[in-house]
């Protein structure tokens, strides 16, 4: 093909996922390629830009922008990483758009991971042209994020949506220093852990749900306080801002013949004030969502007429 062309990069701690779309936000072409995590922001940039040269040369198209998705904690605005987990070096601080924009000389965004997964889902995937949703994301630990009225909403600080930080899931500490949040129950670190202390058996939250699909009840049981953490999560957000849309994503997600029975009794126990039914649905993108979110974001910014955009951080 050749005309013009939107990049959306997926930065994790192991893999980069790049894709070219359309404007529309098709896919032209994909690749993954190794992360190197450890060698600086710099580094991590220029190995994603080199992925999307190589990919305008095969298909002989011009870039338009690039929309960057990114594991930890970013600031939108400023297209800089602030805080990352131990799996990176050198990339807390570093300048994403910046860098982007010095190099290929187009419009650049940044977002985490988590926002650019909703906004991908909401733009083409499971709740498309969908003006108020929650989306979490369920991996080594539980992310959040919010849509309300068309707007990626960050709130004051950053932090809305974080549903996988809520306390008022038990007495397990979590990752974050405090106890009794959402990633105890739901993560796949949480889900490990529980069934340990229940069995005395040390396996991955993988392992876990093959063991609960075998018959082990201590499995099964993990899996049921799973579905119900995240069906409480559902209706707490649902009680405070009239949000019954939810989309997962992530590894977990993918046992959610596991989790759904009990996500569906808990609702179905105590229904939203509002009448209205929840709907959970699943990732309709799976592994492109973060980067065709990214590319969501950088379209809207070039075109300013996309129904996404980042709610200002003042509101």
């Amino acid at each position: 093909m050749s005309g013009s062309v939107l990049a959306g990069v997926d930065v994790g701690g192991t893999n980069t996922k790049v894709l070219l779309t359309t404007t529309d936000l098709d896919v032209v072409d994909r690749v993954d390629l190794p992360t190197p995590a450890h060698a600086g922001g710099a580094a991590i940039v220029a190995t994603a830009l080199g992925a999307v040269t190589d990919l305008l040369d095969r298909h002989r198209a011009s870039l338009t922008g690039v929309g960057v998705g990114a594991a930890g904690v970013v600031d939108a605005t400023t297209g800089t990483v602030l805080v990352t987990g131990n799996s990176f070096t050198g990339w807390a601080g570093f300048g994403v758009t910046a860098a982007v924009t010095a190099a290929l000389g187009v419009p650049a965004t940044l977002d985490n991971d988590v926002n650019a997964f909703l906004l991908g889902e909401v733009a083409t995937g499971a709740v498309a042209g969908q003006a108020d949703v929650l989306g979490m994301t369920l991996g080594t630990g539980v992310g959040g994020a919010l849509v309300l009225g068309g707007r990626l909403f960050a709130g004051p600080r950053g932090a809305a949506g974080e549903i996988g930080h809520v306390p008022g899931f038990g007495d397990a500490p979590c990752t974050c220093g405090q106890v009794g949040h959402l990633e105890t129950l739901a993560g796949a670190r949480g889900i490990a852990d529980r069934y340990a202390e229940r069995s005395g058996r040390r396996t991955t939250a993988l392992g876990v749900a093959e063991a609960a699909r075998a018959g082990d009840a201590d499995a099964a049981a993990v899996f049921e306080h799973a579905g119900w953490g995240l069906a409480r999560a559902a209706l707490l957000t649902a009680g405070i801002l009239d949000v019954t849309t939810v989309v997962i994503g992530g590894g977990i997600a993918r046992s959610w013949d596991l989790l759904e029975p009990a996500v569906a009794a808990a609702v179905a126990a105590e229904p939203p004030v509002s009448g209205a039914p929840i709907r959970f649905a699943q990732s309709a993108l799976g592994a492109d969502a973060v980067a065709l979110g990214a590319a969501a974001q950088v379209r809207d910014r070039v075109f300013a007429s996309g129904p996404v955009v980042v709610e200002d951080s003042a509101v």
